[in-house]
């Protein structure tokens, strides 16, 4: 029972995370001088709202089923806006950018990464679906695997987005184009995947 629980957990983690992950690495892209403090900042962001939605949505399937039910049908509509939002926003700043010296890359503001934190784990409420049956103890542990899963990873993308900007010219460009295909992605999964 135990490894089926941790097990269940790390892979409901690893398949959240893969969003995340892919923020990261536009966040690596846009901004190669990241300073290890806010390599660990942004990671631990996109951690706290992966380990929170599952949380929120766990203790909204327990006391306000309904109105979660009705909400769920916009959490793809609602990642699409945010994601669009950033990822379009970099690509502006590419454009205007494009005749000034581009060696210091843009910094990802607290404001962009709030929103790409809330826009990369709003999928996780419904989590909260798959572990309604679980005590609060053991749903913040699960919350806290994928938590960690989400820390690694993401510290791995921004690692690799850093390694890689350098190689790329047009890495704000790139980072903006990724953001919103992880948006469209999650738009279409959400609204013509689901069961």
């Amino acid at each position: 029972m135990y490894w089926e629980f941790m097990l269940q957990s790390m892979l409901l983690g690893a398949g959240l995370a893969m969003d995340a992950f892919s923020v990261s690495v536009a966040n690596g892209l846009s901004e190669a001088h990241m300073k290890k403090s806010k390599l660990f900042a942004t990671a631990g962001t996109f951690a706290f709202f992966q380990c929170l939605m599952p949380l929120i949505g766990w203790l909204c399937v327990r006391k306000v089923a309904q109105t979660f039910t009705a909400f769920k049908s916009f959490i793809p509509y609602i990642a699409l806006v945010l994601l669009l939002y950033i990822g379009g926003k970099m690509i502006v700043e590419y454009r205007k950018g494009k005749k000034e010296d581009r060696s210091e890359n843009k910094s990802i503001g607290v404001k962009e990464l709030l929103i790409q934190g809330v826009a990369t784990s709003i999928d996780a409420l419904s989590v909260g679906f798959t572990i309604e049956g679980y005590a609060f103890s053991q749903a913040l542990a699960c919350a806290s695997i994928i938590a960690a899963i989400t820390f690694v990873l993401c510290c791995i993308g921004l690692v690799l987005g850093k390694r890689f900007s350098a190689a790329f010219a047009k890495a704000e460009l790139i980072g903006g184009m990724i953001l919103i295909f992880i948006g469209l992605e999650i738009f279409i999964k959400g609204v013509f995947f689901t069961a």
